[in-house]
């Protein structure tokens, strides 16, 4: 299942499909709970942190524990809940990232706010610097999101400047 498919219809049709196992039953229990229109909201801004996370080749731990704790905050989740929806996403983003990533940050920006936009543009960065490092590799992705958001260079540069001291960029010309 495409991070589509499961944006537009996190419910499955029948828990009874060929591959269902104690695993699968306990995520979608998890998820079940969730607000069909949240639970759409998370994964897609669950999954398009998931493509700066994963930005310069690997998720670290720290970059995971930042998003889940993004997404428990924002969708008011248990902790297992958030991890669930993070696992996904990076998940998704491993499988389908090439052919997904604008399809996804195109849904998000159709049903978020400009303030849910912007929070996301921040939570991108604050992704990204979770190592204490924002790489070049990083800051590109986030560029690429802040164009599919709609959001203009001078507000891109904005959101940037508040992580300027963990620039990667800057960090080289120091040394």
């Amino acid at each position: 299942m495409s991070i589509l498919d499961w944006l537009r219809n996190p419910r499955p049709a029948d828990s009874t499909e060929q591959g269902d196992t104690d695993t699968v039953r306990r995520i979608v229990g998890e998820l079940d709970r969730i607000d069909p229109s949240l639970a759409r909201y998370l994964a897609a801004f669950a999954y398009v942190l998931s493509r700066v996370a994963s930005a310069d080749l690997g998720v670290s731990d720290v970059e995971s524990e930042k998003m889940a704790q993004i997404i428990r905050r924002l969708g008011h989740l248990s902790e297992e809940q958030a991890v669930l929806v993070v696992e996904l996403a990076k998940t998704q983003n491993r499988l389908f990232g090439g052919t997904e990533d604008f399809l996804v940050a195109r849904e998000f920006r159709g049903i978020a706010t400009d303030s849910q936009r912007q929070q996301l543009l921040d939570c991108l960065f604050a992704v990204a610097a979770a190592d204490d490092e924002v790489s070049a590799e990083e800051e590109g992705q986030i560029r690429q999101i802040a164009s599919e958001l709609g959001f203009s260079h001078a507000e891109y540069v904005a959101a940037r400047m508040a992580y300027s001291d963990k620039r990667s960029v800057f960090r080289r010309e120091r040394k």
